[in-house]
This record gives structure tokens, C-alpha cells and sequence, in this order.
């Protein structure tokens, strides 16, 4: 096997079925297990598997660097261990409590919550940009900017539909007491909230990868390997009373915001469409609070 692989005659075949395994395998486990929301092992035990996880990647890395054929899946090897720094940052980093304090704000209130999520996308976002740069990603590879200035048209509409159901939405996954009054001084809290949430999730998943797949893949299953990391990325949140629906209506959108980004060239349309779908969930979390 591995003389074909060095006369470059497997990639086509048997070895593409290898790489989507290993990548899904190395994906569940990074943003599942590894999940910088909800890890699954105690503190000790997350932080030497976080150290495991660098060097498999790293064993990838050099393997695949062995052979011409395969060079073309070393970047999707970094970008894994891009968002794994990016993450542990998140999760390890004190700095959302640190501000919280600072400002004297409550954590479990409507701007607290807010402020959390912003501090979240801020370091992962920071890092991702910076280690994409050092590893010659520029924006335009992370589908940030192009060279035209990019039609957000189809993402606004989406966005304005996904306000007008807003709360419906938000009644069948829980709320609870939901009314214009209530919900009104939250607005500024809202709105920090899911573009905060939209654009960290869209450049962890649909940005830093779809690119670097693409050519080995193809565009469509590119995107359908990064919808089941994706969707389990949410296992245990408490923002839904039935997570087998909220998987139900994540699964196509993860799909749709990944063709957008796609067919657009951009990331802004997906980010658009994807804080709108998060309307429902800041309201199910801003309604609990009592």
C-alpha cells in the first residue's frame, strides 16, 4: 500500500474512504469529547487527552508528509489542531470571569450571559485568525473576504424570517413567560449574543475546514462529513427539552449554512442565517432566568 501511495494511485480509491474515517473520527472526538462547552472528561483527564489529540495530529502530519500524494490533506491536519489551541484556550482561559467581575455584572443575567458568549468568541476567534496566518490561511482561504464586496441578501432575508419566528420557536423548545415587554430590555443582550455565537460556530466549522476539504473530497461531501461534528457539538446543551427535535432542525441547517458559504464564496450569509436560528435559543435561556 504504501508504494501506491507514494505513485499517488490510491487517493482516488480506498485511501479517500481512509482519510473521511480518520477525519470524522478525529473531528467526533474533537468537538464532542473535547468540546470546549461541555468536555467530557475531569479537568486531568481532558487536558493529557487534549495532549494525546496534538500528537496524533502531529503523527498525521508527518506520515501524510511522507508522500506526495496525500500533501494535499496536511492542512486539514493543522486546522484540526488550530481549532483544538482555540478551544482549550476557551475552556481553560479565566478571562469571562475576570470581566464579569470587573464590570460587576451577574453571570446568570440576560448581559452577563452575553458578555460570556462575546469573551468565547473573542479568544477563539483571535487565535483561530492568528494561527490561520501563520499558517499562510489568509481571510479570503477562510472565506472571510473575497475580492468583491460580498451579497449578504439571501442571509438578511433569512435573518428577518427567522425574527418573525422567533418566539413560536422559541414556545416548542421551552420558554417560558414570553412576552414583547419582557423581552424588549433584552434586545442589545439578543443580538451581542447570536452574532457572537453565529460567527465563532461558522468560522470553527464551515470556514477553517471547508476549503482545505474541498479539493480532497469534494465540495458537497466536504460539507456533509462537517455536519454530524457539528450537530453533536450540542450534545447536552439545556436550552432544549427535546434534543432529538433540536437535532432534527439542526441537521439541514448545518448542511444549508455550509452550501451558502460554499455557492456565495463568503462566510457573512451563513453567520446571518445562523443568528437568526439562535433567536430561539437566547430566548429559552433569557426566559429561565427568574
Amino acid at each position: 500500500m504504501l508504494s501506491m501511495i507514494r505513485k499517488g494511485k490510491i487517493m482516488k480509491g480506498s485511501w479517500k474512504v481512509v482519510f473521511i474515517s480518520v477525519f470524522f473520527g478525529l473531528s467526533m472526538a474533537l468537538f464532542v469529547v473535547l468540546s470546549h462547552m461541555r468536555p467530557l472528561f475531569d479537568t486531568t483527564t481532558d487536558i493529557l487527552a487534549r495532549g494525546m489529540f496534538l500528537g496524533i495530529l502531529a503523527v498525521c502530519f508527518i506520515f501524510t508528509s511522507r508522500f506526495d500524494s496525500l500533501k494535499k490533506t496536511r492542512p486539514v491536519f493543522i486546522a484540526l489542531a488550530i481549532a483544538l489551541i482555540a478551544m482549550s484556550a476557551d475552556l481553560y482561559l479565566p478571562t469571562s470571569k475576570i470581566i464579569l467581575n470587573a464590570l460587576k455584572v451577574e453571570p446568570n443575567s440576560p448581559f452577563g450571559i452575553a458578555l460570556d458568549k462575546l469573551d468565547s468568541t473573542v479568544i477563539l476567534v483571535s487565535i483561530l485568525l492568528i494561527l490561520s496566518h501563520l499558517a499562510k490561511d489568509d481571510l479570503t482561504s477562510l472565506s472571510i473576504r473575497t475580492g468583491k464586496k460580498p451579497d449578504v441578501t439571501f442571509g438578511l432575508i433569512a435573518f428577518g424570517v427567522c425574527v418573525l419566528g422567533s418566539f413560536p420557536m422559541a414556545g416548542l423548545f421551552g420558554a417560558q413567560d414570553l412576552s414583547i415587554e419582557r423581552v424588549l430590555p433584552w434586545i442589545p443582550s439578543i443580538l451581542l449574543f447570536v452574532f457572537a455565537n453565529a460567527f465563532n460556530e461558522e468560522l470553527l466549522f464551515r470556514a477553517l475546514f471547508l476549503k482545505k476539504l474541498s479539493p480532497i473530497i469534494g465540495s458537497v461531501l466536504s460539507n456533509v462529513v462537517l455536519v454530524i461534528p457539528f450537530v453533536l457539538h450540542h450534545t447536552g446543551v439545556d436550552y432544549s427539552s427535546d434534543t432529538l427535535m433540536l437535532f432534527a432542525f439542526l441537521f439541514p441547517l448545518a448542511f444549508v449554512w455550509g452550501r451558502l458559504t460554499q455557492k456565495t464564496g463568503n462566510l457573512w450569509n451563513a453567520v446571518l442565517f445562523h443568528a437568526g436560528t439562535d433567536l430561539p435559543v437566547i430566548l429559552v435561556l433569557l426566559s429561565r432566568i427568574k
